[in-house]
Protein backbone atom coordinates (compact mmCIF):
# COMPACT_ATOMS: atom_id res chain seq x y z
CA UNK A 1 0.00 0.00 0.00
CA UNK A 2 1.20 3.12 -0.77
CA UNK A 3 0.61 6.70 0.53
CA UNK A 4 0.60 9.72 -2.11
CA UNK A 5 1.92 13.50 -0.02
CA UNK A 6 0.88 15.95 -2.80
CA UNK A 7 1.23 19.89 -1.94
CA UNK A 8 2.11 22.78 -3.89
CA UNK A 9 3.57 26.31 -2.15
CA UNK A 10 6.19 24.45 -0.15
CA UNK A 11 9.12 21.80 -0.28
CA UNK A 12 7.58 18.61 0.55
CA UNK A 13 10.63 17.22 1.68
CA UNK A 14 10.21 17.99 5.47
CA UNK A 15 6.80 16.63 5.37
CA UNK A 16 8.02 13.25 3.50
CA UNK A 17 10.82 13.05 6.23
CA UNK A 18 8.88 13.30 9.60
CA UNK A 19 6.31 10.84 7.93
CA UNK A 20 8.61 8.77 7.46
CA UNK A 21 9.85 9.39 10.66
CA UNK A 22 6.53 8.39 12.31
CA UNK A 23 6.22 5.44 10.23
CA UNK A 24 9.57 4.12 8.76
CA UNK A 25 7.53 1.05 7.05
CA UNK A 26 5.48 3.14 5.12
CA UNK A 27 5.54 4.14 1.09
CA UNK A 28 5.27 7.48 0.30
CA UNK A 29 5.23 9.07 -2.94
CA UNK A 30 4.92 12.81 -4.67
CA UNK A 31 2.88 11.67 -7.29
CA UNK A 32 1.06 8.63 -8.65
CA UNK A 33 2.96 6.14 -10.55
CA UNK A 34 -0.25 6.13 -13.24
CA UNK A 35 -3.48 7.65 -13.80
CA UNK A 36 -5.30 5.45 -11.16
CA UNK A 37 -2.36 4.19 -9.55
CA UNK A 38 -4.75 1.31 -7.44
CA UNK A 39 -1.65 1.09 -5.15
CA UNK A 40 -2.52 4.67 -3.01
CA UNK A 41 -4.54 3.86 -0.33
CA UNK A 42 -4.15 7.03 1.45
CA UNK A 43 -3.65 10.60 0.41
CA UNK A 44 -2.23 14.12 2.23
CA UNK A 45 -2.32 16.79 0.78
CA UNK A 46 -2.20 20.83 1.12
CA UNK A 47 -2.98 22.70 -2.19
CA UNK A 48 -3.11 19.56 -4.47
CA UNK A 49 -2.90 20.09 -8.17
CA UNK A 50 -6.46 19.42 -9.23
CA UNK A 51 -7.49 16.13 -10.75
CA UNK A 52 -3.97 14.36 -8.77
CA UNK A 53 -6.68 12.16 -6.65
CA UNK A 54 -9.15 11.67 -9.60
CA UNK A 55 -9.71 8.14 -10.45
CA UNK A 56 -7.69 6.67 -7.68
CA UNK A 57 -9.64 3.61 -7.42
CA UNK A 58 -8.28 2.48 -3.76
CA UNK A 59 -8.38 5.34 -2.45
CA UNK A 60 -9.67 5.53 1.35
CA UNK A 61 -9.08 8.75 2.92
CA UNK A 62 -7.64 12.29 2.04
CA UNK A 63 -6.03 14.44 5.08
CA UNK A 64 -5.27 17.67 4.84
CA UNK A 65 -1.70 19.23 6.28
CA UNK A 66 -3.53 22.18 7.92
CA UNK A 67 -6.78 23.31 9.54
CA UNK A 68 -8.37 24.86 6.36
CA UNK A 69 -9.77 22.37 3.94
CA UNK A 70 -11.49 24.65 1.83
CA UNK A 71 -8.18 23.62 -0.88
CA UNK A 72 -9.90 20.40 -1.15
CA UNK A 73 -13.08 20.66 -1.06
CA UNK A 74 -12.48 23.20 -4.25
CA UNK A 75 -11.32 20.40 -6.57
CA UNK A 76 -14.48 18.85 -7.69
CA UNK A 77 -12.53 16.16 -9.27
CA UNK A 78 -11.55 14.44 -5.49
CA UNK A 79 -13.16 10.88 -4.72
CA UNK A 80 -16.10 10.52 -2.71
CA UNK A 81 -14.37 9.28 0.42
CA UNK A 82 -13.26 10.94 3.90
CA UNK A 83 -11.87 14.21 4.45
CA UNK A 84 -9.87 14.48 7.86
CA UNK A 85 -8.87 17.93 8.81
CA UNK A 86 -6.16 18.50 11.15
CA UNK A 87 -6.96 19.17 15.26
CA UNK A 88 -3.82 19.41 17.09
CA UNK A 89 -2.65 20.86 20.24
CA UNK A 90 0.65 22.56 18.51
CA UNK A 91 -1.63 24.14 16.20
CA UNK A 92 -3.96 25.22 18.32
CA UNK A 93 -1.23 27.13 20.68
CA UNK A 94 -0.11 28.32 17.86
CA UNK A 95 -3.23 30.00 17.02
CA UNK A 96 -4.02 30.88 20.66
CA UNK A 97 -0.57 32.70 20.11
CA UNK A 98 -1.22 34.83 17.40
CA UNK A 99 -4.63 36.24 18.30
CA UNK A 100 -3.37 36.96 22.05
CA UNK A 101 -0.46 38.87 20.44
CA UNK A 102 -2.77 40.70 18.27
CA UNK A 103 -5.56 41.68 20.41
CA UNK A 104 -2.46 42.66 23.10
CA UNK A 105 -0.53 44.58 20.70
CA UNK A 106 -4.38 46.62 19.12
CA UNK A 107 -5.13 46.75 23.07
CA UNK A 108 -1.85 48.16 24.49
CA UNK A 109 -1.77 50.61 21.33
CA UNK A 110 1.02 49.49 19.84
CA UNK A 111 0.89 50.70 16.21
CA UNK A 112 0.00 54.39 17.50
CA UNK A 113 3.35 53.92 20.02
CA UNK A 114 5.74 52.41 17.32
CA UNK A 115 4.50 55.67 15.33
CA UNK A 116 5.88 57.72 18.18
CA UNK A 117 8.79 56.10 18.22
CA UNK A 118 9.64 56.78 15.05
CA UNK A 119 8.60 60.08 15.20
CA UNK A 120 10.34 60.45 18.79
CA UNK A 121 7.07 61.68 20.30
CA UNK A 122 6.80 60.98 23.97
CA UNK A 123 3.13 61.14 24.29
CA UNK A 124 1.37 58.51 26.75
CA UNK A 125 -2.32 57.40 25.39
CA UNK A 126 -5.19 56.48 27.83
CA UNK A 127 -5.49 52.91 28.31
CA UNK A 128 -8.40 51.05 29.38
CA UNK A 129 -8.73 47.98 31.26
CA UNK A 130 -8.94 44.38 29.61
CA UNK A 131 -11.77 44.32 31.95
CA UNK A 132 -13.62 47.08 29.57
CA UNK A 133 -12.98 45.88 26.32
CA UNK A 134 -15.28 43.13 24.44
CA UNK A 135 -13.48 40.51 22.35
CA UNK A 136 -15.95 38.80 19.74
CA UNK A 137 -14.72 35.96 17.98
CA UNK A 138 -16.22 34.37 14.95
CA UNK A 139 -15.69 30.49 14.94
CA UNK A 140 -16.08 28.68 17.85
CA UNK A 141 -14.32 25.09 17.30
CA UNK A 142 -11.21 24.05 18.60
CA UNK A 143 -8.93 27.42 17.84
CA UNK A 144 -11.55 29.69 18.50
CA UNK A 145 -12.60 28.16 21.94
CA UNK A 146 -9.40 27.77 23.22
CA UNK A 147 -8.51 31.24 21.74
CA UNK A 148 -11.65 32.43 24.00
CA UNK A 149 -10.08 30.85 26.81
CA UNK A 150 -6.70 32.41 26.75
CA UNK A 151 -8.39 35.67 26.36
CA UNK A 152 -10.60 35.25 29.36
CA UNK A 153 -8.05 34.58 31.61
CA UNK A 154 -6.10 37.92 30.33
CA UNK A 155 -9.11 39.90 31.51
CA UNK A 156 -11.06 40.66 28.71
CA UNK A 157 -14.48 39.58 28.32
CA UNK A 158 -15.31 37.43 25.68
CA UNK A 159 -17.82 36.31 23.30
CA UNK A 160 -17.93 33.97 20.55
CA UNK A 161 -20.64 33.16 17.14
CA UNK A 162 -21.21 30.09 15.73
CA UNK A 163 -23.34 28.63 12.79
CA UNK A 164 -25.09 26.78 15.52
CA UNK A 165 -25.34 26.86 18.63
CA UNK A 166 -22.46 26.48 21.17
CA UNK A 167 -21.69 26.75 25.32
CA UNK A 168 -18.91 27.94 26.10
CA UNK A 169 -17.80 28.21 29.78
CA UNK A 170 -17.18 32.10 30.51
CA UNK A 171 -17.50 32.63 27.20
CA UNK A 172 -21.17 35.10 26.38
CA UNK A 173 -22.44 32.79 23.12
CA UNK A 174 -24.63 34.01 20.11
CA UNK A 175 -25.21 32.30 16.32
CA UNK A 176 -27.33 32.51 13.10
CA UNK A 177 -27.71 35.41 11.55
CA UNK A 178 -29.38 37.06 14.17
CA UNK A 179 -26.62 36.37 16.60
CA UNK A 180 -24.12 37.69 14.18
CA UNK A 181 -25.65 40.93 14.09
CA UNK A 182 -25.62 41.19 17.93
CA UNK A 183 -21.92 40.33 18.18
CA UNK A 184 -20.23 42.49 15.61
CA UNK A 185 -23.07 45.58 17.22
CA UNK A 186 -20.80 44.62 20.56
CA UNK A 187 -17.27 43.45 19.82
CA UNK A 188 -14.53 46.65 20.44
CA UNK A 189 -12.18 43.88 18.63
CA UNK A 190 -13.74 41.66 16.25
CA UNK A 191 -11.34 38.21 15.64
CA UNK A 192 -12.60 35.76 13.27
CA UNK A 193 -11.68 32.04 12.82
CA UNK A 194 -14.20 30.93 10.42
CA UNK A 195 -13.72 28.38 7.73
CA UNK A 196 -13.99 29.56 4.47
CA UNK A 197 -17.40 27.88 2.88
CA UNK A 198 -20.14 29.02 0.23
CA UNK A 199 -21.76 30.93 3.14
CA UNK A 200 -18.87 32.62 4.72
CA UNK A 201 -17.42 33.35 1.20
CA UNK A 202 -16.80 37.21 0.96
CA UNK A 203 -18.20 37.68 4.04
CA UNK A 204 -16.15 40.47 5.27
CA UNK A 205 -17.65 43.08 3.01
CA UNK A 206 -19.38 46.60 3.63
CA UNK A 207 -22.20 45.75 4.63
CA UNK A 208 -20.67 43.23 7.24
CA UNK A 209 -18.26 46.51 8.81
CA UNK A 210 -21.03 48.30 8.62
CA UNK A 211 -22.70 46.78 11.49
CA UNK A 212 -19.72 46.57 13.57
CA UNK A 213 -19.67 49.75 16.68
CA UNK A 214 -19.66 53.44 16.57
CA UNK A 215 -17.30 53.65 19.25
CA UNK A 216 -14.94 51.31 21.37
CA UNK A 217 -12.93 52.39 24.30
CA UNK A 218 -10.22 51.85 21.95
CA UNK A 219 -11.53 54.64 19.79
CA UNK A 220 -13.72 52.57 16.53
CA UNK A 221 -13.68 48.39 16.55
CA UNK A 222 -10.40 46.73 15.53
CA UNK A 223 -10.44 43.56 13.53
CA UNK A 224 -8.16 40.52 13.45
CA UNK A 225 -9.15 37.97 10.26
CA UNK A 226 -6.38 34.91 10.64
CA UNK A 227 -9.35 32.43 9.53
CA UNK A 228 -9.28 32.61 5.53
CA UNK A 229 -8.52 35.01 2.56
CA UNK A 230 -11.41 34.37 0.59
CA UNK A 231 -13.48 35.67 3.79
CA UNK A 232 -12.82 39.12 3.52
CA UNK A 233 -13.03 41.62 0.44
CA UNK A 234 -9.38 43.23 0.55
CA UNK A 235 -11.18 46.30 -0.86
CA UNK A 236 -14.06 46.69 1.93
CA UNK A 237 -11.52 47.03 4.48
CA UNK A 238 -9.70 49.95 3.18
CA UNK A 239 -12.42 51.78 3.05
CA UNK A 240 -13.53 50.96 6.76
CA UNK A 241 -9.73 51.98 7.51
CA UNK A 242 -9.50 55.09 5.59
CA UNK A 243 -13.65 56.57 7.10
CA UNK A 244 -12.57 55.12 10.59
CA UNK A 245 -15.46 52.80 11.16
CA UNK A 246 -11.98 50.51 11.57
CA UNK A 247 -9.39 51.80 13.89
CA UNK A 248 -6.82 49.19 13.22
CA UNK A 249 -6.48 45.68 11.26
CA UNK A 250 -4.04 42.74 11.66
CA UNK A 251 -4.69 40.48 8.39
CA UNK A 252 -3.05 37.21 8.09
CA UNK A 253 -4.56 36.05 5.04
CA UNK A 254 -5.72 37.76 2.22
CA UNK A 255 -8.18 37.36 -0.91
CA UNK A 256 -5.46 36.23 -3.08
CA UNK A 257 -2.09 35.05 -1.85
CA UNK A 258 1.14 36.07 -2.04
CA UNK A 259 -0.45 39.56 -1.03
CA UNK A 260 0.54 41.49 -4.30
CA UNK A 261 3.38 43.68 -3.83
CA UNK A 262 1.38 46.99 -4.71
CA UNK A 263 -1.37 46.36 -2.64
CA UNK A 264 -2.28 49.08 -0.02
CA UNK A 265 -2.73 46.97 2.78
CA UNK A 266 1.17 46.78 3.03
CA UNK A 267 1.78 50.02 3.28
CA UNK A 268 -1.59 51.03 4.91
CA UNK A 269 -0.23 52.78 8.83
CA UNK A 270 -2.64 50.98 10.51
CA UNK A 271 -2.69 47.66 9.32
CA UNK A 272 -0.38 44.76 10.78
CA UNK A 273 0.57 42.10 7.91
CA UNK A 274 1.17 38.51 8.06
CA UNK A 275 1.54 35.88 5.26
CA UNK A 276 -0.40 33.31 6.30
CA UNK A 277 1.66 32.15 9.44
CA UNK A 278 -0.64 32.44 12.36
CA UNK A 279 -0.54 29.06 12.32
CA UNK A 280 2.10 27.17 10.62
CA UNK A 281 1.81 23.42 10.48
CA UNK A 282 4.90 22.09 12.03
CA UNK A 283 5.95 18.59 10.02
CA UNK A 284 7.71 17.23 13.33
CA UNK A 285 4.41 18.05 15.51
CA UNK A 286 1.26 16.63 12.88
CA UNK A 287 2.92 14.15 10.98
CA UNK A 288 2.95 11.67 13.60
CA UNK A 289 -0.68 12.74 14.45
CA UNK A 290 -1.92 12.07 10.39
CA UNK A 291 0.80 8.68 10.74
CA UNK A 292 -1.52 7.25 13.46
CA UNK A 293 -4.30 7.68 12.13
CA UNK A 294 -3.84 6.13 9.05
CA UNK A 295 -2.19 3.19 11.47
CA UNK A 296 -5.54 3.10 13.01
CA UNK A 297 -8.10 3.05 10.15
CA UNK A 298 -5.96 0.45 8.69
CA UNK A 299 -6.91 -2.31 12.20
CA UNK A 300 -10.47 -1.41 11.09
CA UNK A 301 -10.88 1.91 13.54
CA UNK A 302 -13.31 4.63 13.01
CA UNK A 303 -11.26 8.26 11.01
CA UNK A 304 -11.68 11.38 13.71
CA UNK A 305 -12.14 14.57 12.84
CA UNK A 306 -13.70 13.81 9.51
CA UNK A 307 -15.04 16.80 7.15
CA UNK A 308 -18.74 17.58 6.28
CA UNK A 309 -18.58 18.13 2.87
CA UNK A 310 -22.06 19.83 2.93
CA UNK A 311 -21.19 22.47 5.31
CA UNK A 312 -17.84 22.86 4.32
CA UNK A 313 -15.61 21.96 7.91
Amino acid sequence: MTLLLSVTGFDPTRWHDAMLKAAPAETIVLRPETAGDPSIRYAVVWKQPPGVLEGLPNLQAVFSLGAGVDHILADRTVPDVPIVRIVADDLTARMSEYVVWRVLDHHRRGMVYRAQQAARLWNERRQPAAGDVQVGILGLGELGRDAAEKLRLLGFKVSGWSRRERQVEGVTTFHGEEGLGAILAQSDILVVLLPLTSETRGLIDDAFLSRLKRETPLGTPVLVNAGRGGLQVDSAILRALNDNRLMEASLDVFEREPLAADSPLWRHPRVFVTPHAAASSDPEALAPIIMRQIAAHRRGEALTNIVDRAAGY
